[in-house]
């Protein structure tokens, strides 16, 4: 007879009203309740018996794996391998006394699950240095629910998490590492990859606490195409690399699913881990100034190319380049690289230097038929040959945002020629007939598919004489 027929057959004892189908049919309701892959049959006949009154002290399994995990368990053993540990945090009781907790999530070959490890046990030598998918052991832990219901592990008093340097049979992480064009809605605990898609910025706000926060934000495309944008919260771009280049493989480890406003979203905190291909060390860079604007904030934003004709966006919050202007060559030493854009800080170094090998902005203008939607940065020259118009647009949310947009040919071919809200401006002072030069702007799919241009924040229009 099994451990589970056994318990059975007890609990039919002590409850003889009550018949196995029954408790059978009880067993999937709660089964239903906690959410797949968090309780066993025996797991939730527990559960059942302690709600029916019923104590059943026939000795537990104690060595378990993640998906016979129930609420109320003690003293249990598992194998797992760690997803994220979290920094160590400080709170204080209702008595004023303080107390540390430390969050991780594990996994094994069945299921994923939280680990609280209280007081000193946050502090356990070697837990700062355990890295997604190493193998531990959690010993001598107990079970409590969540305010979902969902099991948590927790480590007091008597328990321990060990490293664990025998072989195991639970995947490794990239053996769980899903592509992002496969995740669905309402998933949690996920190991995703992609391509960088764009730039990485961070975000700073006021949280509903009215404290300052801030949230790192960057996009993913998965190998069918379909991009999702990804926010970490409580994250910055201490995690990212200094050198990241266009279309780099990037991992997000410990991340759920979320609708948004603009369509399905992953979402982290301090405790994912994101990983992205590039290097820590920033070589030197000589670029031609082609342009430079001013942000709403006050920061130099511009645009550069270097001798290999590759395109640049530079933002100099630090007022580095006030005294250098468009045609200026310079060699710069940035704090980052984000595939073609460059941030200037403080630590930064700028000098202005003499090489006639770099190109002018002229030898690097597009012809309008060679443009194609993609993250580069495009100069044309052309003629305006509809005078530019501004319309009220009213977005999914409700907002209104200002369009201008306007349409433009040079010798290879005509294209559409936009700008939203602050860059709806840059094109109101010009009119049918006028030769402009066109800066900094990108190209994407438009209406029916037809590519069209437009202009960002780094973007800088002027009138051919």
């Amino acid at each position: 007879m099994s451990e589970f027929d056994s318990l059975m057959n007890k609990l039919l004892e002590q409850k003889p009203e009550i018949s196995r189908k029954d408790i059978e049919d009880m067993i999937q309701k709660k089964k239903e309740k906690i959410g797949a892959g968090y309780l066993t049959d025996q797991g939730a006949l527990f559960l059942i018996a302690s709600d029916l009154g019923v104590s059943l002290s026939e000795p537990l399994k104690v060595e378990m794996g993640l998906k016979d995990l129930y609420v109320g368990a003690k003293e249990i053993t598992l194998e797992t391998r760690v997803m994220n540990v979290y920094p160590a945090r400080q709170f204080s009781r209702k008595d004023g006394t303080q107390f540390l907790l430390r969050n991780m999530t594990v996994y094994d070959g069945d299921s994923r699950a939280k680990v609280k490890l209280w007081d000193e046990k946050a502090n356990l030598p070697g837990i700062e240095n355990l890295k997604p998918g190493d193998l531990v052991k959690i010993i001598k832990a107990y079970v409590k629910s969540d305010m979902k219901g969902n099991p948590i592990i927790n480590v007091g008093s008597g328990s321990t998490v060990e490293p664990n340097n025998m072989q195991s049979k639970i995947p490794n992480l990239d053996a769980i590492t899903d592509n992002v064009s496969n995740v669905k809605e309402n998933q949690q605990n996920l190991v995703v990859s992609g391509i960088l898609d764009g730039n990485i910025r961070t975000t700073e706000f006021t949280n509903f606490k009215g404290e300052p926060s801030k949230a790192l934000q960057l996009r993913l495309k998965g190998n069918d195409g379909t991009i999702i944008r990804a926010v970490l919260w409580n994250k910055d771009e201490n995690s990212v690399p200094k050198v990241v280049s266009s279309g780099a493989k990037a991992r997000l480890i410990g991340v759920n699913t979320k609708m948004g406003q603009m369509g399905l979203e992953l979402h982290g905190d301090e405790g994912t881990v994101l990983e992205i291909e590039g290097a820590k060390e920033i070589e030197p860079m000589a670029v031609r100034i082609l342009s430079d604007t001013k942000s709403e904030s006050g920061s130099r934003l511009l645009v550069a190319t270097s001798q290999d004709k590759k395109l640049v966006n530079i933002v100099d919050a630090s007022s580095i380049t006030s005294d250098l202007h468009a045609g200026d060559v310079i060699e710069l030493l940035p704090s980052k690289i984000y595939g073609n854009s460059v941030t200037i800080e403080q630590s930064s170094s700028v000098k202005k230097i003499d090489d006639q090998k770099i190109p002018t902005l002229s030898d690097v203008r597009t012809k309008i038929r060679d443009v194609k939607p993609s993250d580069g940065i495009y100069c044309i020259e052309a003629i305006i040959l509809k005078a530019p118009q501004k319309r009220e647009v009213q977005t999914k949310t409700g907002e209104s945002i200002l369009l201008s947009e306007t349409f433009v040919e040079d010798d290879t071919g005509q294209i559409w020629l936009k700008g939203w809200r602050v860059q709806a401006r840059l094109l109101e002072q010009f009119t049918q007939g006028e030769i402009i030069s066109v800066t900094g702007v990108t190209a994407k799919p438009g209406l029916e598919g037809r590519t069209e241009m437009f202009l960002t924040a780094y973007s800088v229009v002027t009138k051919k004489n």
